[in-house]
Formats: structure tokens, sequence, C-alpha cells
């Protein structure tokens, strides 16, 4: 199970897929999590999928072609599902393969790739979708256990360095670099490990949103050890 001791109230169980689509967020409530224990060998699919670079995209007609064991059918058939009733819905979701994401250098201080904590944003209603079958999964952070790096006087003040335009444009400035999206944990903050077979809908910032963005990130992979990630 998931350990929600310091969830602070953020996280909602459901036991279904349709009242995972269907309960509102509302008041701190901005992550539900469809708590499930799975079936199968979903280690058989990442070791015979066929990889290309650091993340691989695994296509439907590839995932039935596999040969796999009964256990690896079996995990091979939740894929399948899960995929077709996430599209039902409405959703894009995609299948990887997980060696390791690219790192953002281009401001050492201050990088802006999914292994720093930030939230997701979009100018229409929309909702993250995700679910680790497999390898280290991702985190979120109660909300108020992160803050806004921006607000962060001493990153700001480095930030500002970077900008050379008006005042006025400084703000403009944060969110075309994607700045404004990310957080600093708290120093006694305590991340929530979204575990593996559970599918999570999160928060997303958007113009309708009636409750605060979600805060996640990726994990640090395990040497050696891909991960099995779906994400729309």
């Amino acid at each position: 199970m998931i350990d929600l001791s310091h969830a602070e109230n953020q996280i909602q169980c459901v036991t279904n897929f349709q009242d995972l689509v269907s309960t509102p967020f509302s008041g701190e409530i901005n992550a539900i999590c469809w708590t499930r224990k799975l079936i199968g060998d979903f280690s058989e699919i990442v070791d015979k999928v066929a990889l290309s670079g650091n993340i691989t995209a695994i296509e439907q007609e590839e995932l039935r072609e596999l040969q796999l064991s009964e256990q690896g059918q079996l995990a091979r058939e939740i894929l399948l599902n899960d995929l077709k009733v996430l599209k039902a819905h409405g959703a894009s979701p995609i299948l990887n393969v997980i060696k390791y994401y690219d790192r953002d250098d281009t401001y050492p201080f201050f990088p802006t790739d999914v292994y720093s904590f930030h939230v997701d944003r979009s100018p229409i209603p929309v909702d993250t979708f995700l679910c680790t079958y497999y390898g280290e999964s991702s985190e979120i952070l109660p909300n108020s256990q992160g803050k806004k790096k921006v607000l962060i006087p001493e990153i700001r003040d480095e930030l500002k360095k970077l900008y050379h335009g008006a005042d006025e444009g400084f703000e403009s400035f944060l969110s075309e670099h994607f700045f404004d999206l990310h957080y600093q944990a708290a120093p006694n903050a305590r991340p929530i490990s979204l575990g593996l077979g559970h599918l999570w809908r999160l928060a997303v910032d958007h113009p309708e949103s009636q409750v605060p963005p979600c805060l996640h990130r990726a994990p640090k992979e395990k040497s050696g050890q891909n991960r099995l990630l779906m994400i729309c």
C-alpha cells in the first residue's frame, strides 16, 4: 500500500477507473489514486522491448507482438487495458521504458528537468495521469512542504542577473523558461512515493482549476534498472 501518513489530506484513494476520472478535485485534494495490486511480470516486458536511446516509447502493435511467458502476458493485458480506458476517456497515454531523462544544465543553479519538483501547466482543463509498473516510482510533495523557487530571494536574485530586459517583462521571462513551475522542498519535507501499479490523476495548473496543482518529480533511477511508465 501507499504510505499516506505525510499526505496532509491531499490524496484521495478510489477503487476503480470510473471513480478515478470522475471524482472532482476539491479543497486540499489535488491527487487521486486508483490503488491496485497488479499481477504479471512487467520486468519481462522491459527486458524484451528493443530500446532506442534513453527513453523508448512502446507502441501497442509492438507490445502485442512480444513473445512472453504466462506472467508476461498477464502484465501485457493490464498495459493494453490501461491504454484502452485512458484513450476512451480522451487522454493520450504514452508507455515508456526509461533509462534516464535528459538533465538540464543550462543554468546549473536552477535545473528545470523532471527530476526537480514541478507542476504541469496547460492552457485548457486537463489532468496528468501516470502509473509506474516497474522500477523506481515517481514522487509527489505536499504543497505545504514546497516553495516556488522563483520566490526564494537568493534564487530570484540570480534569475534577475540572467534577465536583461525591462522590469515589467521579468515575470514573462520566468514563465517562458518554465522557472515558475519548479519548487524547492522544505528541509523537513516528506515526499510521497507513488508506488508500483497504482494509477494516479494529478491536478494541473490551468485557468479553470479549483485546487493548487500537484507537485511531483521523476525519481533517480537505479543503475541498470529501467523504469516502465505510462503517462499522459
